[in-house]
């Protein structure tokens, strides 16, 4: 996963942010990936208008494997509820709970 974010000086939020999401698994869920995509768009891009991104101010990009440590999900999940969950753990990562490795 990369995330680029454009450097505005100190204390300033980016003005863009992108996030490359380089292969979704979903390995024993009954659900459309679509649905899921969709649920975990509109997550992300929630909680990174409300919360913002850490990592993306100011570092230049970054490669971050933001789904490490992702706890069991129950195959039962709906498309949203399982893009909601996959959303929330992404953005875990990218507020510095996951690994950063230099690209």
């Amino acid at each position: 996963m990369g995330v680029n974010g454009m450097d505005t000086g100190a204390g300033r939020r980016p003005d863009a942010i992108r996030v490359d999401v380089g292969e979704l698994v979903l390995d024993g869920f009954a659900v459309d990936p679509d649905r899921v995509s969709t649920a975990f768009t509109h997550e992300l891009t929630r909680l990174v208008r409300e919360h913002g991104v850490p990592l993306a101010g100011g570092r230049g990009p970054v490669t971050l494997d933001a789904l490490s440590g992702l706890p069991p999900l129950p195959a039962g999940l709906s498309a949203r509820r399982l893009g909601q969950e996959l959303a929330r753990a992404v953005h875990a990562g990218l507020s510095g709970q996951g690994e950063v490795q230099a690209p």
